[in-house]
């Protein structure tokens, strides 16, 4: 980068005001007289005569704006038309159909999954596993099932026997059957006819697929170009496919459609008693409808798909329905680690909090080990205390703590020989070490997460007692409240109603102190890794 100096910029010079730049020229306007603006005024030309008459400019746009267009201020802005530039019109997004949509694990992966965390024993976020789960569509499948509305259904939903496809309507079934599984059910055979008469100079074509839909004064050209848009571009607009027909006078392709126009193609019907033989395509549409559609096309209430064809839905309003839902989830994936929770359990695997925020799926819960209740080996205290006293410890980090690995001897080898390493076994303390470890992790007393830390349980913060009923209260405090209902039942003697009291004076802090309620100790503050919720 050059130098602002190199460039002769001041700066400090710049962001100055005029005042303080430093000297001014003072006789810059020595040879200004004033008059040189009015002599630009008073320049004859037909744009100032036309300004002093008010008139306009024969043929001009104020002449065919009208007179009381033309006297509109200039500065106006004409609204653009539409195709022409200018701000985009604002649309409404179309809703999505009424379908629920709900993303199932897969069953082989969530048991695989469950037999790392066994072997291991290493603690995983819950969520993290339903996100890794929602990115790959192999470990996911998806199931759409429809709502109920009232006494029916929101929105139908259809699936297509052959390739299980799921649908919103039925034409859009059949039509996807008679576009992709055709030959199942018709072949077309063409029979020679008589071609078209009279001189054909060009033809139109199709600009995206390059279909030759023949000239546009032909009688069937219409028709053509409407079944071609239904068949293959029904999802664009019809005016807009209409604007991509082009004008061919290519000698060659008018030749090819004269040829095309020259055979008659008819459909004959497969997988029926009967031969029978239809002559276009509506024929075959409504045969189908009659004869197939029942068998091939069932509405359905539920429908199970797998990840992958879930991404690549042929409706266009289910392939965004399950977009949209797949955003939402791998945003926060409530619903599939639900389901991860249910199959988890039921392989055996435990939950809990950390930081009372983030579940985690282990072998087991916490449990503090307690020194002084429970006998444990010198291995394991010695474990317990190195990762107290090294917080967030590796596995790593605690056995080259405890039980080092020995340098290797030193070994002399012959210049003929080549040196071999030898394989890194642990040793014996290192063995019985991971072995105590291992019964800790799964014991719950130590956590070893994800990522290789490694905590101790902590000690669980004691429950404040309950102050007792008056069922489980002792008869010693009960006494005393006896006595005083006895002397309440009573009629009073001459030296209580003298006093004005019923109770012995020695009585009276007894009955207190049982009708103070117990407030408990304390309670210590919360533990890093809370109880399973």
């Amino acid at each position: 980068m050059s130098n602002l100096s190199d460039l002769g910029l001041d700066l400090v010079n710049l962001f100055q005001p005029a005042w303080a730049r430093g000297k001014t020229d003072q006789r810059r306007f020595e040879h200004f007289t004033g008059e040189e603006g009015a002599e630009r005024e008073r320049r004859p030309g037909p744009r100032r005569d036309r300004r002093e008459k008010g008139g306009a400019r024969p043929g001009g746009k104020a002449a065919r704006r009208g007179p009381e267009e033309g006297r509109k201020s200039g500065h106006q802005r004409r609204q653009p038309r539409r195709g022409q530039g200018g701000p985009r019109e604002h649309r409404e997004p179309e809703p999505l159909p009424e379908i629920g949509v709900t993303f199932l694990p897969d069953e082989k992966g969530v048991e695989q999954i469950a037999r790392q965390i066994r072997l291991t024993g290493r603690s995983y976020p819950l969520f993290q596993i339903a996100q890794l789960i929602l990115d790959k569509a192999e470990r996911h499948s998806v199931e759409l099932a429809v709502k109920k509305k009232g006494d029916g259904m929101a929105q139908p939903l259809f699936a297509c026997a052959l390739d299980e496809t799921p649908w919103l309507s039925e034409d859009e079934a059949v039509s996807h059957v008679l576009k992709n599984h055709f030959n199942t059910f018709y072949a077309a055979e063409r029979t020679p006819c008589d071609p078209p008469k009279g001189a054909y100079t060009f033809v139109a074509q199709c600009g995206m697929s390059g279909v030759i839909l023949g000239p546009p004064n032909y009688h069937d050209y219409q028709n053509r170009l409407r079944k071609l848009h239904a068949e293959r571009f029904s999802r664009m607009p019809f005016d807009a496919y209409k604007a991509r027909v082009k004008i061919v006078k290519d000698d060659a392709i008018v030749k090819k459609w004269i040829e095309e126009q020259s055979f008659k193609t008819q459909y004959a019907c497969l997988n029926v008693p009967e031969a029978q033989k239809l002559s276009s395509r509506e024929e075959v549409e409504k045969h189908f409808r009659a004869t197939h559609k029942d068998t091939i096309i069932r509405r359905v209430e539920s429908h199970k798909i797998s990840g992958a064809a879930s991404r690549n839905l042929r409706s266009r309003d289910l392939h965004r329905l399950v977009r949209v839902e797949w955003d939402r989830q791998r945003h926060f994936p409530l619903q599939l680690a639900t389901r991860l929770s249910r199959e988890f359990a039921a392989h055996g695997l435990q939950f809990f909090k950390v930081n009372k925020t983030v579940v985690h799926v282990s072998v087991a819960r916490p449990q503090f080990l307690d020194f002084e209740t429970t006998p444990v080996s010198d291995n394991v205290r010695r474990i317990v205390e190195f990762i107290n006293a090294h917080p967030r410890c590796t596995r790593r980090q605690l056995i080259e703590g405890l039980a080092p690995t020995p340098k290797p001897a030193v070994i002399e080898v012959k210049p003929d020989e080549a040196a071999v390493p030898a394989p890194d076994e642990p040793t014996p303390e290192q063995t019985a070490l991971i072995a105590d470890l291992h019964w800790l992790i799964h014991q719950g007393h130590v956590l070893e997460f994800a990522d290789g830390r490694m905590e101790t349980a902590k000690k669980p913060a004691p429950r404040p007692p309950q102050p007792p009923s008056e069922a489980q209260a002792p008869a010693e405090a009960q006494a005393p409240l006896e006595a005083q209902s006895a002397a309440e039942a009573r009629p009073p003697t001459e030296t209580e109603t003298a006093s004005g009291t019923q109770l012995p004076a020695e009585a009276q802090p007894a009955a207190e102190a049982q009708l103070e309620p117990d407030k408990g100790p304390e309670k210590e503050p919360e533990n890093e890794l809370a109880s399973p919720s």
